[in-house]
């Protein structure tokens, strides 16, 4: 059997799929199951000192959607080209009660040769740096913050903070490296054009590692009703997404070098969308949307695909890393062919 192993940092993962954090692991009994299902590691449902964005939770919807924004039924058994549409909040506990759970999930993760990740989303500065050093305190393995929430902009006044500017991403990562030595991952929106630039601030500044990108915000009129979808704006995550990760991967390898840990999220269904992500120079997948429309069987069925796509191929995981990335050419660098569009147009 072909080794499934990378690295993310210092950190070795014992395969590359990471839950991403969710409403399905607020609780120690999701996060268990994530485990025993065959996850590399657990991100935490995120937590910060704001009320409102606690409260937020008890506003939450979600809606499943097909390709003509039709909603379908919550079955845990979506179609492929199923995306999720929602609005969502920040776990309700106290941070010292969800500090406890996080504790006590790390330690239970470490039985199952894998990491419990605690997982912040700043609403300020001072109360983010405090909370780190509560959770290396902890001793807890590793921390990510998400300064990329989507909901960052509809979120109540104080309640999340949303970064899209290098300079930002700089000066959190620079305080946080200060404040604690543990693994620091930091998480990226994906609504900004300066990507590569706000991944090489948070390697310069001290990240072990980048997780790329967040979900998008939208709207989707019901044509039905008249009435917004969920009433609002909302998160929108799906396949769809995988291509444009995809894109922000590549680019930022080529801008920042291959020798740095890349994570991506934001369109993984199964094992070979994993795959992909690896490909396109990801080191590891946060898995997110998927397991929750989907149930946890969706983890061991991944990571099974990409087990017996190794083993035909005849290679370890981090042989993907970057694969088709290094590969990429630039549109100069195409072959002419003339009149060939003509094959592609109606008649």
């Amino acid at each position: 059997m072909k080794s499934l192993g990378v690295n993310i940092g210092n950190i070795t993962l014992k395969n590359p799929l990471i839950c991403g954090s969710g409403e399905h692991f607020i609780e120690l009994s999701g996060i268990e199951k994530a485990l025993k299902a065959g996850a590399g590691a657990v991100v935490i449902k995120s937590t910060n000192e704001s009320d409102a964005a606690k409260e937020q939770l008890e506003k939450t919807d979600y809606a499943l959607l097909d390709s003509n924004f039709n909603k379908l039924e919550w079955d845990f058994n979506p179609p492929r080209d199923a995306s999720v549409f929602n609005r969502s909040g920040l776990h309700p506990q106290p941070f010292d009660q969800w500090l406890e759970l996080a504790a006590a999930a790390d330690k239970l993760a470490a039985e199952h040769d894998a990491y419990a990740v605690a997982s912040l989303i700043p609403a300020s500065t001072q109360k983010l740096l405090e909370y780190a050093r509560e959770i290396e305190k902890a001793g807890i393995r590793i921390l990510e913050v998400n300064v990329g929430a989507p909901h960052g902009e509809e979120a109540a006044t104080g309640a999340i903070m949303l970064e899209r500017e290098a300079s930002r991403i700089s000066d959190i990562t620079k305080a946080l490296r200060k404040a604690v030595d543990i693994p620091l991952w930091i998480k990226l929106t994906g609504q900004s054009q300066e990507i590569p630039a706000m991944v090489k601030a948070a390697k310069d500044a001290g990240a072990d590692a980048v997780t790329l990108m967040g979900r998008y915000m939208g709207f989707i009129p019901d044509i039905d009703t008249g009435k917004p979808m969920l009433g609002t704006h909302a998160a929108y995550g799906g396949p769809w997404a995988l291509p444009l990760t995809c894109h922000w991967l590549v680019k930022t390898r080529a801008q920042i070098g291959s020798d740095y840990s890349l994570m991506a999220t934001n369109g993984a269904r199964n094992g070979h969308d994993i795959i992909r992500f690896m490909l396109s120079g990801a080191s590891a997948v946060q898995m997110t949307s998927a397991i929750f429309a989907s149930g946890y069987d969706i983890i061991s069925n991944s990571i099974n695909e990409l087990t017996d796509y190794l083993n035909v191929k005849d290679l370890d995981c981090i042989a993907l890393i970057g694969a088709a990335a290094d590969q990429c050419e630039t549109y100069a660098d195409q072959q002419n062919r003339k009149d060939y569009w003509r094959d592609f147009t109606p008649t």
